[in-house]
Parts: C-alpha cells; sequence; structure tokens
C-alpha cells in the first residue's frame, strides 16, 4: 500500500510519486506518515524528508522549512527551498554555517541575530542531510 507526494518547494515541483512511508522533521519533532494517516497540518523545521519507496529504495530530500499537509491518501510538503539530498552543495552549506556564525557573534542588532539564527539552523540541516547520506551511503 502507499501514498501519494508531492515536495513542491518555490522554484519547482522536486516530486511527485508513490512512497511506502514518508519521514519528515516537524517542528515538535520528526514525524512518520504511512497511507491512511489521519489528517495533520504542521510546520517543518529545515531538515531531511525521506521517502521509503514501493521498490525498497530510499529517496532523501533536504528541506528549508515550510508545510507538511497529510491526508489520508496523500501527502504534500511545501517549503521555500527543496533539494535532492544528493544534490546539497557541501562547501557551499558549510561556507554559510560559518558566515551565520560570525554574525552571531558579531551581533549588531536583533534582527540580525535572529536571521543569524535562522542561516545557521539551515545550514546545520544541509550539513546533517550530507553526513546521513554519506553513512548510507558506507553501508
Amino acid at each position: 500500500m502507499t501514498i501519494h507526494v508531492d515536495i513542491v518547494s518555490a522554484e519547482n515541483e522536486i516530486y511527485s510519486g508513490p512512497a511506502e512511508m514518508v519521514f519528515a522533521p516537524a517542528a515538535m519533532g520528526e514525524v512518520g506518515i504511512l497511507p491512511r494517516h489521519a489528517p495533520l497540518l504542521t510546520q517543518l523545521k529545515p531538515g531531511e524528508v525521506r521517502l521509503k519507496l514501493p521498490d525498497g529504495q530510499e529517496e532523501f530530500f533536504y528541506v528549508s522549512g515550510g508545510m507538511l499537509e497529510v491526508q489520508p491518501h496523500i501527502v504534500t510538503v511545501l517549503t521555500d527551498t527543496a533539494l535532492r539530498a544528493k544534490d546539497v552543495d557541501e562547501a557551499a552549506a558549510l561556507e554559510a554555517k560559518q558566515r551565520a556564525e560570525q554574525a552571531i557573534q558579531d551581533r549588531a542588532s536583533e534582527f540580525e541575530y535572529a536571521k543569524a539564527q535562522a542561516e545557521l539552523a539551515e545550514a546545520v540541516a544541509q550539513l546533517q542531510a550530507i553526513q546521513k547520506l554519506r553513512d548510507r551511503a558506507g553501508r
């Protein structure tokens, strides 16, 4: 049994197809969604969305946050940025992390501090997605 999954970013639709299970980084912790799940609407934090596909394979996506909507036969992930985990640029993520950490240290205003904290969370989530992908590939 499968559930239809759509992962949509501000730029484009990155995935549309069936999955046996969906794992997502909800604001209150990771959630696992199976077919016929009760309706749910929750905020996502930056992190990894993982799909268990009908053929036994897994697909990994980085999302910058957003919303997760669950209906009994469809899951929709709406996010500003979504990338297949294999496409995340590690060097760019490390650079963004360093810039954000420096901005937090320099802290000119509360707004800049909050923005730097959000950028740091996003960069760390990207690096974690890369590490998880590497760990799974090494198995």
